[in-house]
């Protein structure tokens, strides 16, 4: 199975975020080939929720799974950890009222 760059997979998300008219940015770019990402969701009333992807070993399978949630602070602190831990993660942050991410939509998981 082919997989997507980093930089790639990134670009075609911030593209669909943006074609569904949520503001999303670049936080913190990673490696452009093979880094992970992660995506922080602001509902702009203090409260937020950081995702992961993760690999199911059983079944092969990617899929998002919350890092943190709660008060925008905090979630920004367990991104911060992350980012201490690895230096070559991206960090996505999107500011919907809605708590919309896209996630759960199709070819989101792959990379």
């Amino acid at each position: 199975m082919t997989r997507l760059t980093a930089d790639f997979w990134v670009r075609a998300y911030l593209t669909r975020l943006r074609l569904a008219d949520i503001p999303a940015f670049v936080t913190a770019k990673g490696d452009a080939t093979a880094g992970a990402v992660l995506v922080k969701c602001a509902t702009l009333d203090g409260q937020a929720r950081a995702f992961q992807r993760s690999f199911d070993l059983m079944t092969g399978e990617r899929a998002w799974v919350s890092l943190a949630e709660g008060a925008e602070p905090e979630v920004d602190a367990a991104i911060a950890r992350q980012r201490g831990f690895d230096p070559d993660l991206w960090v996505i942050e999107i500011e919907d009222r809605q708590g919309r991410t896209l996630l759960d939509e199709d070819g989101l998981s792959d990379t």
